[in-house]
Formats: structure tokens, sequence, C-alpha cells
């Protein structure tokens, strides 16, 4: 087109020939129409789809058309290329533009048929759209007949041109009859246009309560534009975006249901390929959208040629208006249009990537519900949520990614042939450096991608002790190992940080070479240009500088795609891996044939189970592999039988019900289980408690009966809990249910199972937790009573129930020893001692801890602006120092950029003035000869060359400096953020840990932290490089074109309302992302958690995912809104960069005519203005997601600095030995867990004298517990005192405190370690020590059967029974060297032949020792020295037990009694 003009010494004529010009014909009428039918289709081709069931005859011929008119353009394409005739470019940009613009036009067709649009005509804006290209068509068909009648029918593949003209013109035509006649099949469908399944032309939203829906129903000006937003950003602006409902609806076509759907219809689920199915489900859709990014990318080429004419026009003397304001416009039309498709093309691209998120993540969740948990047990719980947050995130992070992996190359090739057509053979030069960069590149992303595996490899093991630390916080203050898992952190973190610090210093060196590169490159070119002889002009050096920048997007870029792509990989195959796990197949599992007894409920035959999988017995190590092998046939469960299944601990209850419900593999012989399909009631022995209220938890989904539930609750003895309780039935319990003792959490499981009204009741000693009253109570109103008539399997310890069953079977090593219709028969142990009583199990937070807590409360979302508090902590945390350097680094790099470029315009500006000069002195050759002799022509430009070089030097010096001073800072940063936190957090009072859920604190030392740690550098160092960027930019064109600061100014205030507008919304925005993201994930850990009940319930696994799809959408609207609201200002700020590139145009047109202007200076300003829109964009963008990773410095500086801490300071220092007697004396006690509740010690008075032993004793919420936690100072007392051996231990420093005293708490618990570290963390004692307190506990055949000391215990201990585990606990407690023992129902979950023995262990081992012990079984206390009853807080009676028993009004002797009566 530019050389064509050339010809005809007049660029872009309007009119030639008598008629129309062919370049306006096809540019403005041709290209232009078609890119505004392009742009408006677009809008429509995701309008709301429903199913028609009958379609107007009109929209099919529409739809017809449409796409033969692109074929006819296609033709003309073939046949432009075939002639070869002038103007063939201006032919292929017109006929490319057809093409597309009538593709996405025939989409807009196909999907508005499927819509509310589908029995009307459609959009009234259509048919003005057909009306754009008529004009253009008129004037195409009017030539071609004037070139036949001119030259004949010669050419006969003009005529086929013609013919092609003619038929787009007919089936015009056809469109518009196919409008205006709509052709109704019936009359019915005529009448019936807002019937039925069809949507008023006027959109109501009415889901949800009224909230709006985005997007759906809007007008295309609206969705271009994003108009439809106002109303949320306003809303975001005045501060009322605090909860996720405050956000729009999403469109119907991302709802979460549809996705799952459309992912089913992409693969059978049997065999799932995972990207096979994704890319059925959305990839025409996707691919389709190539076409937008290709014709944008394309248009951005268009600027630096079009700046080449400008300035050429500008170095001209005498050149026409025209061709300067052809350039003008031309550059107006290119960067807006490249503009807009880009803008619909990430906003697209968004939300097929929303899309595909739903339905990973949808399909991850329905496949952990189905797998078998043989085939789970290979992934601990951490690695399965990580498939569903990281690995689904760098999935659908690779949508954004795919569309570069072509383009970029796809860019560079096309930037260097406008390159070549530049400066000829010598964009070599430069080009030759970048390519030697490519294998360094590729160098650095296998070494980034080498060491970002490794990083994350040591961050997993990183929060997954975390993880396990805050599980086990309890245990861990109670030991004082605070210390000890501090430095296993440090040590994780330092390898963690070594391989961070790797990847930040090869960042660094991706940043200098990105950096230097375009001043390196232009450098070389333009030297090697001059040095092959020729003259640089301003027109050549602004186009190839413009062009070098758009040559270093590519290179610089490619790598990082690259990596992308390589962890979407490597993500899609970790998901693919889980997605072919084996499915749990009952069908296969259970036999079908029914027993010949046919009151048989469950039957085994021969039948034997692993908790492995079979084929891969070898590869999974499962210390507790327990097998049940009936070796005799029985139908040993009759229909509305009690079944008791007694045995030692270790010997395989549990295992027995895991393999009824089908959670094991067999592995031989047959099982049988009558109305399977209904499912168990099961209560499991660690009771599964979802973060729900009590009513809902027992409900568990199903209707709500108030009779039944009255019963419900009477049966499992509820009725006096939910009395205590703030909120009756409405209280959440929390997460894990946190905030309820282990005997309530119990009694909860074992109400929602009978809730389930099954057939078959699982029941895992259900009696361990509970008192003589309530187990009696339970075994009479529950099991016997409201339970009668079922078939109930129970597993237990408390023996003195099971006389009561039908059948007792008696397991010993995972074998079915015996069975028989009575205990002795069945179980010959001899006479026991069964006078039981029970404390109802509790944790350290009574009952009234839970008044304050009738709602965890959703987790404080900050709001507003960041506070400067923040910056100022990340700056500390950075090192003022650093900070100062990285910023002064920054400034200078930026100014010798903006120098080096400055000085090479004014290098042309003073040849073009030497070479006037040379013009007007040709009449005199002598003075001619010596005013510019070879050897000073050489000399200045070796001079400006030298200079210029220089310049470019001290650049990358600069720029090398900024890159590896500002990775030196971040990896400080991340070291002292994360050392502040965690030493914050283990500090936390026990208060703090009770009433926050884990999640919310695991957030910080993952997400967050790992933002700390990698995103937020990232970004901020591309924001600094924006800021200095954008102010060196507008200063060199303000110095260029002194008038541009006439728009610039309106153009600055305009961009800063925008962008404050726009940052209020987008900050609340992020964080209700982050805020809704959590509740996803936590759900998740506890639907695995809880994987057994859940499935055993039957039918429940719907209703779970139901929940997982409600709470997903809640975080799909947050993510959209904020997808939509960046690009809502990414178009606005794209109108601004065109306003200014259009701006300078006009103004450098008009300075020309005024003959004031300087060609170099002008040449510089628009080669920075073309890339002002991409600045501006980039800074804003930069800037909210710095302010939104900088959210993550905002939340860790709240747990570092505002949450309760330990007191740390001491004021009396101890000797090694304190206490040495082990006497213990309270003086006037009073605990309050919060303001204005009961005290839980009300002045509570004894003293326990050096080694007395002492039982105590007392019902729910007595205040047991609160002794213990006030000696350990897990809660410190509001008034009184606590001495030992005479010193007050709140004077004591807490570590010395809790490192003299032993406790063997009631929540056994292990860490994932070795059996040595759970010991014994420290390493202070020999392995004869460790083998001896396990054998003394009988734990020395398991820990040798498992693999010795050295042996890992498994994910939070779970290769050990629960009894098992509190043997392992007692251990450690023989191992101290403590003079005062306290001992917290140490044995609840343990046979009583066990407990017998270890009863025998403790009075041996600590015979010289104080020792303080809850009671869960009189007899373990019968021999103490004396007796603690307490009750509401106080000291009822403490004597010695002999004494209590002869007093007629003994409260411990009503508790004797009660135990025996009910024996």
């Amino acid at each position: 087109m530019y050389d064509v003009a050339l010809e005809d010494h007049l660029p872009f004529p309007v009119w030639q020939n008598g008629t129309i010009s062919p370049c306006v014909n096809q540019l403005l009428l041709g290209s232009l129409s078609h890119a505004v039918i392009a742009i408006t289709s677009a809008c429509y081709i995701s309008v709301l789809t429903h199913i028609a069931s009958s379609l107007p005859i009109g929209w099919g011929f529409r739809a017809a058309s449409t796409l033969l008119m692109a074929l006819m353009f296609i033709g003309d394409l073939v046949l432009v290329f075939e002639l070869q005739a002038p103007g063939i470019y201006l032919n292929v940009l017109a006929d490319g533009c057809g093409v597309l613009a009538w593709l996405v036009h025939f989409g807009a067709v196909l999907a508005l048929q499927r819509s509310m649009y589908r029995r009307t005509r459609g959009p009234a804006l259509f048919p003005v759209l057909l009306i754009l290209p008529i004009p253009n068509l008129a004037f195409i068909l009017t030539a071609y007949v004037q070139e036949i009648n001119h030259l004949g029918v010669l050419q006969p593949l003009q005529v086929v041109r013609l013919a092609l003209t003619v038929t787009r013109a007919a089936l015009v035509l056809v469109y518009i009859l196919g409008y205006i006649f709509p052709c109704y099949r019936t009359q019915r469908d005529l009448l019936s246009c807002n019937a039925e399944d069809t949507a008023p032309l006027i959109v109501t939203f009415e889901p949800d309560g009224g909230v709006t829906v985005a997007e759906d129903g809007c007008s295309w000006l609206s969705r271009l534009l994003y108009l439809w937003l106002n109303p949320l950003l306003r809303r975001g602006k005045r501060g009322e975006l605090e909860k996720p409902c405050d956000v729009f609806q999403l469109p119907h076509r991302l709802r979460t249901k549809a996705e799952p759907e459309r992912m089913c219809e992409g693969g059978t689920q049997r065999d799932v390929k995972l990207l096979q199915v994704l890319h059925k489900a959305f990839g025409l859709r996707y691919y389709l959208l190539g076409v937008l990014k290709l014709v944008a990318s394309m248009l951005a080429f268009a600027g630096p040629l079009l700046l080449g004419g400008l300035v050429g026009f500008m170095e001209t003397e005498g050149a026409p208006l025209s061709k300067g304001v052809w350039c003008a416009v031309g550059l107006f039309a290119s960067t807006f249009l490249a503009a807009v498709l880009r803008n619909v093309f990430v906003y697209e691209v968004s939300k097929v990537a929303l899309e595909a998120r739903v339905a990973v993540i949808s399909t991850i969740y329905s496949k952990a519900l189905k797998v078998s948990a043989s085939a789970l047990a290979r992934f601990n719980m951490g690695e399965v949520v990580n498939f569903m947050s990281t690995d689904t995130d760098r999935v659908v992070n690779f949508f954004n990614s795919f569309h570069e992996v072509w383009s970029l190359p796809f860019q560079f090739v096309l930037a260097l042939y406008l390159l070549y057509l530049q400066v000829g053979v010598a964009f070599l030069g430069g080009v030759a450096v970048a390519v030697l960069l490519v294998p360094l590149n590729k160098v650095l992303a296998s070494r980034i991608l080498e060491n970002n595996k490794h990083m994350l490899l040591h961050k997993d093991g990183r929060v997954k002790l975390m993880t396990e630390i805050l599980f086990g916080i309890r245990v861990l203050k109670y030991y004082n190992w605070e210390e000890h898992f501090t430095q296993k952190i440090a040590e994780t973190r330092k390898k963690e940080l070594h391989h961070l610090k790797l990847l930040k210093y090869l960042d660094a060196v991706c940043v200098y070479t990105w950096a230097a590169l375009p001043v390196v490159i232009s450098i070389l070119t333009f030297i090697t240009y001059v040095l092959l002889g020729n003259n640089l002009t301003a027109a050549k050096v602004f186009s190839t500088l413009a062009l070098v920048g758009m040559l270093i997007l590519p290179l610089n870029a490619f790598p990082w795609v690259l990596n992308g792509t390589l962890e979407a990989k490597v993500s899609l195959d970790r998901i693919q891996r889980f997605l072919t796990l084996q499915d749990q197949d009952l069908t296969v599992y259970y036999s079908q044939v029914c027993p010949e007894d046919p009151l048989s409920a469950v039957e085994m035959d021969q039948a034997s189970f692993s908790w492995k999988q079979s084929e891969e017995d070898d590869s999974i190590s499962v210390p507790d592999d327990k097998t049940e092998d009936g070796s005799l046939k029985r139908s040993f469960y009759l229909h509305g039988s009690l079944v008791a299944v007694v045995g030692k601990v270790g010997c395989g209850k549990s295992s027995l019900l895991a393999a009824i419900t089908g959670e094991l593999t067999r592995s031989g012989g047959e099982v049988f289980v009558g109305g399977r399909e209904q499912g168990f009631g099961l209560a499991v022995q660690e009771p599964w408690i979802q973060h729900a209220t009590v009513q809902d938890n027992i409900l568990f989904g199903r209707d709500f009966d108030s009779t039944f539930y009255q019963a419900v609750i009477e049966a499992c003895a509820l009725a006096d809990d939910l009395n205590i309780l703030p909120g009756g039935d409405q209280t959440e319990v929390g997460e894990n249910g946190v905030t309820l003792s282990g005997g309530q959490k119990s009694r909860l499981a074992l109400a929602r199972a009978v809730y389930m009204d099954k057939e078959i009741y699982l029941l895992d000693d259900p009696l361990a937790a509970v008192d003589a009253d309530v187990a009696h109570h339970l075994m009479e109103k529950c099991i016997l009573g409201i339970l009668k008539n079922k078939t109930r399997i129970l597993c237990t310890h408390r023996i003195e129930f099971v006389d009561k069953a039908d059948v007792v079977v008696l397991m010993d090593n995972g074998m079915i020893v015996k069975t028989g219709t009575s205990f002795h028969k069945a179980c010959p142990l001899g006479s026991l001692n069964r006078n039981f009583v029970s404390r109802e199990e509790e944790e350290a937070n009574e009952p009234e801890l839970v008044a304050e807590l009738k709602m965890f409360g959703e987790e404080q979302k900050q709001m507003g602006k960041l506070s400067w508090a923040v910056y100022c902590s990340y700056w500390r945390a950075v090192g003022g120092c650093i900070a100062v350097a990285v910023l002064l680094s920054l400034f200078l790099m930026q100014a010798s950029k903006n120098v080096s470029d400055w000085w090479l315009s004014h290098w042309i500006s003073h040849l073009k003035d030497n070479t006037t000069e040379l013009v007007s002195l040709s009449a005199d050759p002598l003075l001619t000869l010596t005013f510019l002799s070879p050897e000073r022509l050489i000399n200045l430009i070796n001079f400006y060359m030298t200079v210029y070089g220089s310049l470019a030097a001290t650049n990358t010096i600069f720029t090398a400096a900024r890159a590896f001073l500002f990775a030196y800072g971040a990896i400080c940063a991340a070291t002292v953020v994360h050392k502040r936190l965690l030493s914050s957090v283990l500090k936390a009072t026990m208060t703090f840990f009770d009433t926050t859920p884990l999640g919310r604190i695991l957030n910080r030392f993952s997400s967050d932290i790992y933002s700390v740690d990698d995103s937020l550098p990232f970004v901020l160092n591309i924001l600094l490089a924006n800021v200095f960027g954008l102010l060196g930019m507008l200063l060199v064109m303000s110095y260029g074109l002194p008038w541009v600061l006439v728009p610039l100014l309106p153009l600055g205030v305009l961009y800063y309302q925008t962008q404050c507008f726009y940052r209020h919304s987008s900050r609340e925005l992020k964080r209700l992302c982050s805020l809704t993201l959590s509740p996803v994930y936590s759900h998740f850990s506890e639907t695995l958690s809880g994987l057994s009940t859940v499935r055993a319930s039957g039918h429940t696994a719907s209703r779970f995912e139901e929940e997982n799809e409600r709470r997903l959408e809640q975080n799909q609207r947050c993510l959209f809104s904020s997808n939509a609201a960046m690009q809502w200002l990414d178009i606005r700020l794209q109108m601004i960069g065109v306003t200014v590139v259009t701006g300078i145009s006009l103004i450098a047109v008009i300075q020309h005519q005024l003959k004031s202007i300087d060609p170099g200076l002008v040449g510089l300003s628009l080669s920075y203005a073309l890339s002002i829109t991409n600045l501006l964009s980039g800074l804003i963008f930069s800037f909210a997601q710095t302010e939104m990773q900088l959210v993550s410095i905002e939340r860790t500086e709240e747990y570092s600095t505002n949450i309760p801490q330990e007191p740390q300071e001491a004021s009396t220092e101890v000797l090694e030995s304190w206490p040495e007697k082990g006497r213990v004396e309270f003086v006037g006690a009073v605990l309050v867990y919060r303001p204005g509740l009961p005290n839980a010690l009300d002045g509570v008075s004894l003293e326990v004298l050096p080694g007395e032993r002492v039982g105590i004793v007392g019902r729910t919420g007595s205040g047991k517990s609160s002794l213990f936690l006030a000696v350990f100072r897990m809660v410190e007392l509001n008034q009184g005192q606590i001495l030992l051996d005479g010193v007050d231990i709140s004077s004591v420093r807490l570590s010395n405190l809790r490192s003299r005293l032993a406790i063997i708490p009631q929540d056994p618990f292990l860490f994932s370690s070795t059996v040595r570290e759970n010991l014994d963390p420290h390493g202070r004692h020999p392995d004869f020590r460790l083998l001896d307190a396990l054998e003394q506990c009988h734990l020395g055949d398991v820990v040798q059967r498992i693999g010795g000391l050295d042996s890992e215990v498994g994910e939070r201990g779970k290769s050990l029974s629960v009894g098992q585990r509190q043997l392992l606990c007692l251990a450690r407690a023989l191992l101290t060297e403590a003079n005062i023992l306290c001992i917290d129902e140490a044995t609840a979950s343990v046979d009583h032949k066990t407990d017998m023995l270890l009863q025998k262990t403790i009075r041996e081992k600590f015979k010289d020792k104080t020792v303080l012990t809850i009671a869960h079984r009189l007899n373990t206390i019968m021999d103490s020295d004396r007796v603690l009853v307490m009750h509401a807080g106080k000291v009822v009676e403490f004597d010695s037990p002999a004494a209590l028993c002869q007093r007629e009004d003994s409260v411990f002797q009503k508790l004797l009694r009660g135990g025996e009566d009910r024996v």
C-alpha cells in the first residue's frame, strides 16, 4: 500500500479515475467495516444458551449465507495470490478481514440460534452490520465491470473474481430476506416468543435473592466496554463489596453445574484422558479465539511501519499533507483495532479458563469420592489437595499461554522480515546476539524449572510438617517441643530458600538479558548499517527501534511460556495419575449370590482383606497391614442381632468394619452384605465431625423429622450437652468439632449414624469415651433401644456390656479366632474386674469454652486500601539500604536508556543538518571538500558511535545491578517474613488455636508465604520498572514535543480517576477470591478425612458434590468479576493510549506544516508513544497485582504482630533439678476462659504432697482438665497461685516449667516421622532405653514388626491403631525424668487386660513421683493415696478412697455405686 502510494506521488488518494480510490475503498469501506462486524459479532458468541424445540427457517438461511460468504472471501484470496496484481497486500488485508468477520458472525448466528433470541429475528444491530460492507461491494463491482469492459475477457481469473463478488451480493440479499421473513414453522411458534423455554427480551435477573447476573442479556456496546460491570465497581468504590454474595452471579454458561456435564460428554469415567476431555469440551471455541490473537498480532506490526511513513513525511520538506494525515489515521485505526481485539481475546480466554477450572476441580472431587481406599493410600491428604489447588491452577494457566506458544514465533519471524525491509542485511548483526542468547535462555529455563521443582518439594515438606505441628500444637506445647520443631522447620526452609535463591539469581540473569537486549541489538544493528556505508535517517532509526522492541518480547517471553507449558504438562500428568486410580467397585467386591439363610445380614466365607492393592503389595508398605480371615463359612451377623467384636489393641476390629463397608481390598473368599445399596450407619473410632452446626451434623443432609430427631438426641444422651452449648443445636462446632469435647464428638457422630436410619449399623467403640451413666444410657436407649430392630456390629473394650450381645466375636492378629452366643464362650479371658467409671473425654477446652465459640466466625477480611504499615513492614524486611540501592539502580538504568535514545535522535538531527549545509555549499567544491572531508566524516561517525556505545554499556551495568540487588532483597524479605511468622504462631496461646481454623493459619504458611517468596517480588519488579519507564517516557515526549502536554494533562487526570475507580474494587475482589478459596480446599480436606463415613452412608456423596459445586461457584463468581474488572480497566487504558498516539501524530503533522519540527525528536516521541498503551495498562495491572500480593504481607504481618502470645519473660530462675520434691499447691486458683463466662476453676485450694498419687474425678465440665491446663500454663490464672515446691509457676519461664513436667495427654497425637523421633525428638536417650520403654508399654513386638525404631509411623501415626498410639504416648512419659506426672485418660482406647498391665507399669515406674490422674476407670485410681472430686470448678472432696467410701454423703461413693449398678 505504501509502495503504491509512492508511485502515484500521492499516498492514500481519496479519488482516482473519477471514482473512489481502491485504497480508500478496501481500507476504510472494506477492512474497517468487516472489523466492526467481527468485533460486534464476537460479543454474542458466548450468549446464554437454551435447548431449542423449534427454530424459524430464516435462521438457517442466515447461517448458510454467512458461512458461504466466508468461503467466497477465501476463494477471492486464492485468486489474488494467483493474479499477483498491483495492490496485492491491500486485497489480502481486505479479504482477510472479510474471512474473519464472516466466520465470527457465523459463530454468533449459531450461538443466537440456541439462545433467548431463537424465536425472534435476533439483535436489531445485525441488519445494520450487514449494510456496512454494501458500499464496498458496490464500488468493487463497478471497478471489475469497468476493467472487464476495458480489457475484455482476456483474464478469466478476473471474471471469476467478478462472479464471486456477484455471489457475495446475492448472499447479502439472502441474509436480509432471512432477517425480514423469519418463516416460523407453526403458528404456535409465532405466538410463543416469550413462552416456555424462552427468556423475555428484556432480561430480568432473579437468582439468589435478586443478585444481578453478569453479562447475560447485555447489548453489544455494554459487552465491548464492560458497562454492565459499572454498578459492581461503584459498589466497590463505596466500600460495599464485603461478602461473596455482593458480587454478580455468574453468566449461565459459566455456572458450575454445566461444566462436569460438559466434561462427561467428553469422555467415559472409566478411563479418563483429561487432555482429550478438555479438548473435546472446550477445544473448538478456544481455538477459534486464536484467530483474534492472530489479527491483533498482525495489527501490532502496522504501528512501526506507519511510524516510519510519518517520520519520512516529517523529513521531506514540501511533502503533501494528505500523506501525513493518512499515516495519522492509519496509526489510530491499527492501534484502536489491535486494542479492542486483544481485549476481547483475553476476556474470552479467561472465561474458557474458568470453565476448565470448574471442570477439573469437580472431576478431581468426584474421583476422590469414588476411588478405593487402598488406591488412595498412595497419596497423603496434602498431595491430593495439591491436585485441586496448585496442579489445577497450572493446568488452567496453560489456557492463557497456549496461544502464545504459536503466536510468539510468528511475531518473531514477522519482526525479522520487517527489520530486513528497513535496514537490509544489517539486521543480522543485532539478531545474531539475540539468537546466541536463545541457548542461554534454554539453559536458564531448564535450570529454573529444575530449581522450581526442588523448591516446591521442600515447600511441600515444610507445609506438611507445619500442618502436623498445627494439628498437634497442644502436644507440642505440653512437651515443650517448640524449639525442636522450629529448628526442623528452619532446616526445611533453609533448603527451600537455597533453591529460591538460585531461582531468583537465575531470574535476575533473565531480567538483565531482557532489559539489556534491546539496547545491544539496536547498537549492533545501527553500527553494522553505518559500516556497510549507509546513511541513517530518522524514519529508518525509529521504525527499527520500534521493531526491535517488538522482537525482544517473543525472544524473552518464549522460555517462560515454554516453562508454563512444561509445568502444565507435569501437573496434567499428576492429575491424570490420580484420575486413573482404581475406583471402588462394590459390585465386584460383594458377592451377588444370596446366602442360604435368608435372615443373614452379613456373611463372610474364607474372606481375607488387605489395606493394600493386591497387585502392588510389594510397592506399598503399610505396616499395619491387617487381614481378616474367616476360616469357616459363617453367617454370624443375623438380621436384627447385636454382634459384639472384642480383642486386644491392634487385633483388627476397626479393619473388620472397614472390610464390611468395602474400604479394604478383598484378596480372597466371599463377602455378602444384605441391602448394602442403602448404606450403613457408621460411627468410626475417631469421630469425624463437619464444620457445621450440631443439627446439620446430625441430619447429614436428610430431611428434618422433629419427632425422630428428638428421639435420637435423647437416645444419644445429647440433651444435656445441647443445653450447655450457647446456641443449642444451632451451635457451630468448628473445624473437626474443635469446640466439642472428645465424648461429645463421639456421641454426635453416633447420633448422625442413628439418624440415617439404616438397616446395618457399624459402631467402632462409641462407649470408650463416656462415663458409666452415659455408657449405660447409650447401651439401653440407643444400641438396645432405638436401634433394637437393626443389625448392629459393635467393636468395644467395655466388656461389661458384651453379655447383652446376641453374638460375640473374638479377634486376634487380624483373624476371627472364635464366635459364640455368650461372652464367656467366645472370650475365656477369666474373671475381670469390671468396675468402670469414665469421665466424658474432654479436650483442654472445657464446655464452658464453647460459650463464646457459637460460631468460629468467618475469616476477617481487611477493608479499604492497604495501610502504610504494610509497605513499611516489607521495606524493613527487605532492608533499608538494599531498598535504597535498588531504587537508585533503577533510576540510573532508566536515565541511561533515555539518554542513549536521545543521543541517537541528536546524532540523526546532526547528520541531517550537515547534509543540508552540504547542499547549500555545493557551489564551491573546494569549500565542500574542506567542510566534510572523508576523515572528518569518519571521525564524526566514530565519535557518535563511541558515545552511543558507552551509554549503552553503562545502561547494561545499571541493569545488572538492579536485577541482582532486587533478587538479594527479595531473598532477605522472604527469610525475615517467614521467621517472624513462625516464631509468632508457635508462641501463640492455645485459645488462639482453639478459635482459629487450622486452614486459616496454614494459608499463611503456604499460599501467603509463596506470594512473599515468589509472586510479590516478580510483580513488584515489573511495577518499579514500569513506574521509572513511564516517567522517563513522559520526560522525553515532553522534551521532544512540548505541545503533547496539552492532551497529556487531561488524559493523566482521566487515567488517575479510572485507576482509582478500578483499584477499590480490584482490591476487595482479590480479598474475596482468597476468602472464598479457603472453604473450597477445607471442604475437600474435610471430605477426604471423612471419606469412609461419607461413602458408607450410601447416597450422601452426591450431596457433598453439590456442596463442593456451591462453594466453588462462590469462588468462581469472585474470580470472574475480578477478571472482568481487569478487562474493564484494560479497554479504557488502551483507549487512552490510542488517544496519545493519535494526538502526537496530529501534533507532529501540524508542526511539520508550521516547519517547527525536529524529525529525530518526533520519531523518538512517537516510538515511545507506541508503547505507552502497554506501559499504562502494565503499570496499573502491576500496581494492582502488587497490592493484591501485598495482601499476603498484610496477612502474615497480622499473625506476626496481632495474635495473643504466651508470656515469655521470667522473674524467677529455677535450678535444673526443680521441682525436686514434686509438691503441688493450688492457692485460691480462679480460671476464666473468657470474660463473662462462669469460672472453670473457682477458688481451688489444695495441696498434693511429694510422691503422692492423686486421682481426679468429676462430671463433664467440673474443671478436671482445667487443673492440668492451669499447671502447664496453657491458660493463665485470673486469680490465685499455683506453687511447685513453693515456687509460683507464673514467675517461671514457660519452657522451664513445661520441660520439668510430664503429661500423657488424652489425644494420642504422633508426628509423621520415625518411632524414635516420636519418642525422643531431642535424641537424649540411647536405643536400649527407648526399646525398654516400648517393652514396658507392650509395644515392643509391634515396633519390631513395622521395622524397628527407625520405621515411619505414617501420617499422624496412621500406621498404628488408636490404642497403640496411646501406648506410644505412655512410653514418652516413661522416658521422662520429671518428678510430676499428669495422666489425662491415657488408656481410653486400650483393652481391659492391657490397661491392667499398664496401670501396674505406671505404679512401678512412678512410685516415688507425684502422679495426678484424671480417672477413666475407677479401678485405676482405687489404689491412689487420695482422690480429688471436682464439681463446677470447685473442690468437693479430697481424701483417701477408703475414707471417701466410708462417708455416706460422699460424691465419690455415689460415682462408685453408679459404676457398680451398671455392671
